[in-house]
């Protein structure tokens, strides 16, 4: 809906779920996401993350890091990335000054096409209220694909680093798995309607 906060509440964390099969957890995770029209992003993160969960997301962050990814991190997420020795950039809140070419706005970085995914996670004691509303709005507004839960993320970076991003994971129908899968695969008999 035009204008209204991205992020999910209670009443609309279950809507347009998403079942896939896979080898593995983060196989079935990351088919998911590419069945729904999640973007894999190309170069460039965009990191908010509240302060009570920044050392949470260290892990996952490093984990996007090593994959190649360039993080751009808020104020407050850079200083704890680079007290925790995960390379980043900085970049300006959205509601500060133009940001300058070492320290661009973050809403200039998504709106550009620099930015391929964007990761915001607030809480209820998050104090940037209005950064985060206008990051989150226009990484949707732009097509971006947007994370915001913290256990989200930590799956999203854990099934792109096991699978090197998404190499070799292509999308199936339940149809065109059991045509793939082979009868000593199957949980049932050949002869058992499943």
């Amino acid at each position: 809906l035009r204008g209204s906060d991205p992020v999910l509440g209670v009443e609309m964390a279950s809507t347009g779920e998403v079942a896939c099969f896979g080898a593995t957890r983060e196989e079935a995770f990351l088919k998911a996401l590419l069945s729904t029209g999640f973007k894999m992003p190309k170069t460039n993160i965009l990191v908010s993350v509240q302060s009570t969960l920044q050392d949470q997301f260290t892990h996952s962050a490093w984990q996007l890091h090593e994959l190649g990814y360039t993080l751009w991190a808020t104020d407050a997420t850079y200083e704890v990335l680079k007290k925790n020795h995960v390379p980043c950039r900085n970049v300006a809140y959205p509601t500060e000054e133009a940001g300058t070419e070492e320290r661009p706005n973050a809403l200039d970085l998504i709106r550009d096409g620099t930015i391929g995914l964007c990761i915001n996670i607030p809480t209820h004691e998050s104090k940037r209220v209005k950064d985060n509303y206008l990051m989150r709005r226009t990484a949707v507004d732009f097509g971006l694909p947007l994370l915001t839960n913290t256990n989200l993320v930590k799956c999203f970076a854990d099934a792109i680093y096991a699978h090197n991003r998404d190499k070799g994971l292509e999308p199936k129908t339940l149809f065109e798995h059991y045509e793939s899968e082979k009868d000593s695969d199957a949980w049932t008999s050949p002869s058992e309607f499943h």
